[in-house]
């Protein structure tokens, strides 16, 4: 039967094996880069050939970004979280206060 609804922008052309992949997610993780997955094997290697081709980061670079990200996220909190002064009320009789413009 016919595939009436392929996938946008898919090309042609087998998928990416595991080994591929897992060799994609290695080096982009020693490159310090994140990548698209590839859709087929030619783009997988391509990617690889161009991730091959950069210089790896040092282990103290990946150490000191990874420290960063990490209080980053711990001090910033959550922007989107509900405060309590914008809430009235308990449990299932909990509802946002009115807005004073």
């Amino acid at each position: 039967m016919t595939n009436h609804h392929p996938a946008a922008g898919r090309k042609d052309g087998p998928p990416p094996t595991p080994k591929q992949q897992r060799y994609l997610r290695q080096l982009a993780t020693s490159r310090g880069v994140s990548f698209t997955p590839p859709t087929t094997k030619a783009e997988a290697s391509q990617l690889i050939a161009q991730l091959k081709a950069r210089t790896p980061d040092s282990r103290s670079d990946r150490t000191r970004e990874i420290r960063n990200v990490q209080r980053d996220m711990q001090t910033r909190g959550g922007a989107a979280r509900v405060r309590d002064h914008e809430l009235e009320g308990h449990g299932s009789t909990a509802a946002w206060k009115e807005r004073n413009a």
